[in-house]
């Protein structure tokens, strides 16, 4: 039996989650990572340098890395003093790739072979473009940074996002896209991690023709001010926008109910837990609800000036995992089953 080609498409801490489980199976991974992010330490070296943003490709990097513990540990820290304050070294470490292979590119394969990384890691699309979203009140709200603190966005509505200048996919992501037996999108956050994959002409072309499986990873909470009013169905009805022929076939939905003291701590910050109809006569898609929690509590640097708005609640990186192998595996299951029948 030939090996599995998985791709997933995100960006950010559920990419690292989702791909630290991923990499245990003998699978063939390309991971797509969104170029959208200009917040914290990517942000600055955007500007200063020039660069393309290395944050959410150096959390894939660290995910996929089969390296010693220290040189992991490398890739995450985080600068606490001095004129380095609040960078990553990674971060750092990636920009300076960048400078010395002639492109953003070609420093990212480098740096897969210093950290050993199983599989790929692929920069959605080449070109340095910046995010930005359009509110029905007439605000333009320019880059994923100022996206990501605006609590407006659903009360106001969204007339439109998109990517300024209009960013093509990198050919190396269409190739794997074409080529995958499942497609992983998600978890991560809706509207900055997410939807600007999409917004890469050629990404959703590709997925629509793509013969893969698709799954959609649903967030475990909505996000304040974003998608407070989401349910399931709707984060769907939401990608349907770009990705056209109802193409996701599976998603993932946590059956597990978090610690009160976290759910009560994201009740005061309007996050709540997404609700789930049993059933839906629009749902084009079958819904895998199972046990995804992590119990473990993630540790932020006291340098991450991004730390308070980060998620708290998170997905179980070996109960995703397994979870989408099954579903990778379902038909031919089923066929089995309906053979003994």
């Amino acid at each position: 039996m030939s090996t599995k080609n998985v791709v997933t498409i995100g960006g950010g801490t559920g990419s690292f989650t989702l791909l630290s489980g991923l990499k245990k199976y003998p699978i063939n991974i390309a991971a797509i990572v969104s170029m959208a992010d200009d917040g914290g330490s990517t942000g600055v070296l955007r500007d200063e340098l020039g660069v393309l943003p290395p944050g959410d490709v150096r959390q894939c990097l660290v995910a996929l890395s089969e390296s010693s513990e220290t040189l992991r540990k490398l890739m995450t820290y985080r600068f606490e003093k001095g004129g380095l304050k609040g960078h990553n070294f990674g971060n750092l470490f990636l920009s300076a790739l960048e400078k010395t292979e002639g492109g953003f590119t070609q420093g990212v394969e480098e740096a897969a072979k210093i950290l050993n990384v199983k599989g790929e890691v692929i920069p959605v699309t080449k070109q340095d473009t910046n995010l930005y979203l359009l509110l029905k009140n007439g605000k333009l709200l320019s880059g994923e940074e100022q996206i990501n603190h605006n609590f407006e966005i659903e009360k106001a509505g969204i007339a439109k996002n998109y990517l300024q200048p209009r960013a093509v996919a990198n050919p190396k992501a269409i190739e794997k896209i074409l080529a995958a037996d499942l497609i992983v999108i998600g978890p991560g956050n809706h509207y900055c991690s997410i939807m600007p994959n999409f917004l890469v002409k050629g990404i959703a072309d590709a997925i629509c023709k793509s013969k893969a499986k698709v799954v959609y990873n649903c967030n475990l909470v909505n996000k304040k001010g974003h998608t407070e009013k989401f349910t399931l169905d709707d984060y769907i009805r939401s990608l349907d926008k770009y990705l056209p022929a109802k193409r996701i076939d599976f998603v993932t939905f946590n059956a597990t109910k978090p610690n009160e003291s976290l759910i009560r701590k994201y009740e005061g910050q309007r996050a709540l837990l997404i609700k789930f109809r049993e059933s839906d006569e629009e749902r084009s898609y079958r819904v895998v609800r199972t046990d995804l929690l992590s119990k473990i509590k993630p540790r932020y640097s006291a340098a991450d000036v991004t730390a308070p708005h980060r998620a708290f609640i998170r997905h179980d990186s070996e109960k995703l995992a397994k979870t989408l192998m099954m579903i990778m595996e379902l038909g031919e299951y089923e066929n089995i089953i309906r053979d003994i029948i």
